[in-house]
């Protein structure tokens, strides 16, 4: 930890080299974020979350639960049946993330039309550069 900052554990986010900016690209992606959300109710197979996250891909989803298996968050099990029978869980870790999550996405749902609402006043201004 080649950090200055007041961080008990010695990480600055805002420093370039810092290990905690792979942490934040992950959870930039709208998927892992959603995935984790799907996940906080408990243990699902692949199915329920592809029918409950509309508009992944089935390549996105694997892409998304190996990312947060290689990280700690989801726990994949796999049973030994014909067909073979795959579930994912969060781990305490993701549990711990699920929670911070769901806050952000109640205040996305809550403020969604305020955002809505800001980006057409935009538009109708003619601010350059602003899009839908």
């Amino acid at each position: 930890m080649d950090s200055d900052c007041d961080s008990p554990l010695g990480y600055d986010a805002f420093r370039r080299t810092c290990p905690s900016h792979t942490v934040l690209e992950m959870l930039a992606s709208k998927w892992v974020y959603l995935v984790v959300c799907a996940l906080r109710n408990g243990r699902q197979r692949n199915g329920a979350l592809a029918r409950k996250l509309e508009g992944i891909t089935p390549k996105m989803l694997t892409q998304t639960l190996r990312v947060l298996e290689r990280d700690g968050l989801v726990r994949r099990e796999v049973y030994p049946v014909i067909p073979p029978r795959v579930e994912y869980e969060l781990t305490e870790l993701g549990l711990n993330l699920a929670g911070l999550l769901t806050q952000i996405r109640s205040w996305a749902e809550q403020h969604a039309p305020d955002i809505k609402d800001a980006r057409a006043r935009a538009i109708a201004g003619n601010e350059v550069g602003w899009a839908a």
